[in-house]
């Protein structure tokens, strides 16, 4: 190759990435301004929320979550991505043989197989439900993004019925479960944040 063309093609193939961050690409997976979104309903399927995902650069992107709950909802609530977007209200937990609302959507997003909770994907903020039933949450972050959120099985925001702990159980405290200081297997899961009470397949 002549060294002029040589030179062309290497200043070509340098400026690429830095247009592509100049518009805001990302070039890991979805483009900026690209967004997915989710409509949150309870167990009877009335809609009572809405969750919007929109992709702000390289590797973040901002959550916006309005819900309205019955007043007797209020306080915090675990607020999930989870693995599966399907959204049954009639799933059965194998585990125990019972119905389990919304157990088809699996269990929390995870960067890596094993992962504990609060290190999830797809763990975050808690949700603050108002004494009138309202809530609405807004923040930015770099744990999950649309790339991962949409494999082959899609994924689902869940609003649990309790409070999530993210697992910060002291060591002072023993374990009901096994005996050992500190969290146990299901608070390490689940931030023993309760039962799944609101559903939304993120399209």
């Amino acid at each position: 190759m002549p060294t002029k063309t040589r030179k062309k093609t290497i200043a070509l193939l340098t400026m690429v990435p830095a247009a592509a961050v100049m518009l805001g690409l990302n070039l890991g997976g979805a483009e900026a301004g690209s967004s997915a979104s989710a409509k949150l309903k309870n167990v009877d399927g009335r809609t009572v929320g809405a969750v919007q995902l929109v992709a702000t650069g390289r590797s973040h992107m901002t959550v916006t979550a309005t819900v309205r709950l019955p007043g007797d909802a209020a306080g915090f609530h675990g607020f999930h991505i989870h693995t599966t977007g399907v959204c049954d209200p009639t799933a059965v937990n194998p585990a125990t043989g019972a119905v389990s609302p919304f157990f088809s959507a699996g269990g929390h997003l995870g960067s890596v197989e094993g992962q504990s909770h609060d290190d999830h994907a797809g763990d975050m903020p808690s949700l603050l439900v108002n004494a009138d039933g309202t809530a609405t949450a807004m923040f930015r972050t770099d744990r999950a993004t649309l790339a991962k959120i949409f494999d082959d099985d899609g994924a689902a925001i869940i609003v649990h019925q309790d409070a999530d702990n993210f697992a910060n159980i002291p060591s002072r405290y023993t374990s009901s479960e096994s005996g050992q200081p500190g969290p146990d297997a299901s608070t390490l899961k689940t931030g023993d944040a309760g039962a799944r009470q609101l559903c939304g397949v993120l399209r």
